[in-house]
């Protein structure tokens, strides 16, 4: 995989090089599909939306404000996709309890903490409006800043901050008959 900085890739994809645009679409295919799959609550619908949001990265690399980093921006787009599709869909299917989340756990008793976990999350996640799925996703699953949550959202940073507070005491609500062994 090529390890240039995003902005070097950038440039290369705007002269035209499909190697810096596979490169990129390498290094952010699996945080964009977890950040919509947080935001959506489907593996499928996540994998569109992904696709999408490479094909809108391929169409508007030009619009791409270097100032900002290329990660907000594309996470952005990927956020404002899924938004989309759940205003398209009109739905908030909760997670089948067959449906797995992505990621190998080391062993079987582990593994199936893990997904019996990760299950709990998706189905509290899909309880919440959307408003606040998204915070939670962007700052705790895509480890995003404040300033950058504001920025891919287009609302201010205080915004944010309540809306992330309002989202984790709802979150600790749904999740508080879990306890961990």
């Amino acid at each position: 995989m090529i390890r240039d900085p995003d902005e070097t890739l950038v440039e290369r994809c705007r002269s035209g090089d499909r190697q810096a645009l596979a490169a990129l679409m390498e290094r952010y295919q699996r945080p964009i599909y977890n950040a919509a799959y947080r935001v959506l609550g489907n593996g499928d619908d996540a994998a569109d939306v992904t696709q999408t949001t490479f094909l809108k990265v391929a169409e508007r690399l030009d619009d791409y404000d270097a100032q900002y980093k290329f990660f907000s921006w594309i996470y952005r787009i990927a956020i404002n996709e899924s938004l989309n599709a759940l205003r398209r869909d009109a739905r908030d299917e909760p997670l089948e309890d067959g449906d797995e989340l992505p990621g190998d756990a080391p062993d079987p008793e582990r593994r199936a903490y893990e997904s019996e976990l990760a299950g709990r999350v998706q189905r509290a996640l899909n309880a919440m409006r959307h408003e606040h799925r998204v915070v939670i996703a962007l700052r705790h699953f895509s480890d995003c800043s404040y300033g950058e949550i504001a920025w891919i959202l287009g609302v201010q940073e205080k915004t944010v901050k309540s809306r992330l507070f309002e989202a984790r005491q709802k979150l600790r609500e749904l999740l508080k008959e879990f306890e961990p062994a």
